[in-house]
């Protein structure tokens, strides 16, 4: 089942119009997470929302919006005047131009988005839009609303549906001079270039994202079994840098260095996993199974198991 949508209004293309539903297309709930908790007593940190002057707690329906003019002076904004602040794009994607895909600055790129219809009228118009973004290969740049702020975003067609990628503004994006200007003029040479190439022809490859693994998320799960399981916890030695005193020659080594690790590199399909599903943990010695320990206490979280 879809999530929650988490924005409902139109998609517009001059005269043509459809209800749409924009989704997220990222998640983190997967990701580990912790809570904070007081040493002495294992229970969870708790905030309160308080006065700075007096130090008194606020109640939710007592807080306002405010707008810093200086130290001691702020604007208040209610949020009746905030909706107010009526703008188009709070219930209407309006496609204001189309361009390249390759014109985008990478920098510019937020978070991605589905765009599918909402409900079971407009389907039509939004497979016409759909299709002449991608039967002319262009990226349509609009405008929407969220969480109160207007965003840029960029549409592009997908399989049935669009995928809607938030767009920076101009000045949220810092200019690289400031950091680049220090960066030395170094001639390369020709022999290091054909080195370097030669190294990146052995690690040439295809873009297979269900390779990729998470190895710090995985450490961290195996951190969490071990305290479960009452294992003793040991550091790991970290990887040190070497300084490079040769270029040319670690430019061969390396080269030496990628032949052996393919040679002795496993051949080892991907794995596959179920859409949404979580890899589970195998239950700890001594315990019950997840489901049984699941059945009695629901509040229990199932965990991956560690690779």
């Amino acid at each position: 089942m879809a999530p929650r949508a988490n924005w409902k209004g139109f998609l517009r293309l001059s005269l043509v119009t459809c209800p749409v539903a924009l989704y997220p297309a990222t998640s983190e709930s997967e990701k580990v997470s912790f809570n904070q908790l007081n040493r002495k007593t294992g229970h969870r940190i708790k905030y309160a929302k308080v006065d700075a002057d007096t130090g008194e707690e606020v109640a939710n329906e007592d807080i306002v919006k405010g707008y810093k003019v200086d130290d001691d002076t702020f604007v208040e904004v209610t949020r009746e005047e905030l909706e107010n602040v009526a703008l188009e794009s709070t219930r209407t994607i309006e496609i204001d131009e189309f361009v390249d895909r390759s014109e985008i600055d990478p920098r510019y790129l937020i978070r991605p988005y589905y765009l599918c219809p909402d409900g079971k009228v407009g389907h039509d118009a939004f497979a016409v839009i759909r299709e002449t973004i991608r039967e002319m290969n262009k990226v349509a740049i609009g405008r929407v609303v969220l969480t109160n702020r207007e965003h840029i975003v960029a549409l592009e067609a997908m399989d049935k549906g669009l995928i809607g990628t938030l767009l920076r503004y101009p000045y949220e994006v810092r200019s690289a001079d400031e950091y680049f200007d220090e960066i030395q003029d170094v001639k390369v040479t020709k022999d290091m270039l054909d080195l370097a190439r030669h190294i990146v022809n052995q690690k040439s490859g295809h873009f297979e994202p269900e390779k990729f693994e998470d190895q710090y998320e995985t450490a961290l799960i195996d951190l969490i079994n071990r305290k479960r399981a009452g294992k003793p916890i040991t550091a790991k030695a970290r990887p040190r840098g070497e300084n490079v005193v040769d270029l040319m020659d670690a430019l061969r080594k390396s080269i030496g260095g990628e032949k052996a690790a393919q040679a002795a590199k496993p051949a080892r399909k991907p794995r596959k996993a179920a859409s949404g599903q979580k890899e589970m943990l195998m239950p700890i010695a001594g315990k019950k199974p997840a489901k049984e320990a699941a059945a009695k206490k629901p509040a229990a979280r199932p965990q991956r198991k560690s690779a």
